[in-house]
């Protein structure tokens, strides 16, 4: 029969959580194959790239779709939980599969999905249903990997160690160009002792001018309050400037109060913080790497 593709595999991977236990993906991979009878040579194919199985990268995007529709959700790496909205769903006669189209229905899988704020798939399916070019379709498959490397990203920060925390910041602003070597911006920052680091490092090799630098690791978002504080240590330390980061957000009035002080703080937030560590490759590997290349006119002009 093949490999089913990712959409046939979330329902059956939604009904094997119905036990309301906690089942690891590896347990998934495990139930699905047996589920859908995968032969062995189908549980051996590799993805083109020859990184990863098939029927792992697409049980895998199953689970992003369900997680995304709030489905289930995580409880620590690689371990899922159904939730209550997903208890509904296998509970429900009328439903034996599931496809994007029904995740649709879920505000939090619309945003993720299409950034639609509508209550109706009826934008969506239009959008699909419009012919798109073979380069629009990478590029829109690309911004959806991106954002799911983003979210995994910022979980692994949330949760790592204090130490790592630090080490994690330090290595990044090194690989942005700040702080001379690692051994010195090691030096330079240090735990706060509350979930955050902060310390003074170089803008640049040659310490011709200094940063504050303060990093959180919080779940509520920053107020202007925490903002006003960070700006008054920036006097203490005698600097001129300062980057704020947190794994979470800054609310309007700290993003508005930094733009009428007159020393420079740039606030780093959870999703530019994945971002950053994306580009200047922190805490990511490359899998694979596509060049699209098209005709050179002037080549064949005699």
């Amino acid at each position: 029969m093949g490999i089913p593709d990712y959409q046939a595999f979330m329902y059956p991977f939604l009904e094997m959580l119905k036990d309301k236990e906690e089942h690891t993906l590896r347990e998934a991979y495990d139930y699905l194959a047996d589920y859908f009878q995968l032969s062995k040579e189908e549980r051996e194919q590799l993805l083109p790239s020859g990184k990863q199985l098939v029927f792992h990268n697409r049980i895998g995007w199953a689970r992003t779709y369900l997680k995304k529709a709030g489905l289930l959700e995580t409880v620590r790496r690689g371990t899922f939980i159904i939730t209550e909205r997903g208890l509904e769903v296998v509970a429900d006669p009328s439903i034996s599969q599931l496809t994007q189209k029904d995740l649709l229905k879920y505000e939090e899988f619309r945003r993720f999905k299409n950034n639609e704020t509508s209550s109706t798939s009826d934008t969506y399916s239009s959008k699909k249903e419009r012919e798109l070019t073979p380069q629009e379709q990478l590029e829109e498959s690309y911004e959806v990997l991106e954002s799911q490397l983003r979210e995994e990203l910022l979980e692994k920060v949330k949760g790592c160690s204090p130490d790592f925390f630090e080490r994690l910041v330090v290595e990044l602003l090194v690989g942005m160009g700040y702080g001379g070597s690692i051994e010195d911006a090691g030096k330079a920052i240090g735990r706060s002792g509350d979930e955050g680091i902060d310390g003074i490092i170089k803008e640049d090799v040659l310490g011709l001018d200094m940063i504050y630098v303060q990093a959180k690791r919080w779940e509520g978002v920053v107020g202007r309050p925490e903002i006003q504080k960070f700006a008054g240590s920036l006097e203490g330390q005698r600097a001129r400037k300062g980057v704020f980061i947190t794994t979470s957000d800054f609310t309007k009035e700290a993003r508005d109060y930094v733009g009428k002080i007159e020393k420079k703080i740039i606030l780093m937030n959870g999703n530019n913080l994945a971002k950053y560590m994306m580009k200047y490759d922190i805490g990511v590997s490359k899998v694979m790497q596509y060049t699209v290349k098209k005709v050179d006119l002037d080549y064949f002009e005699e």
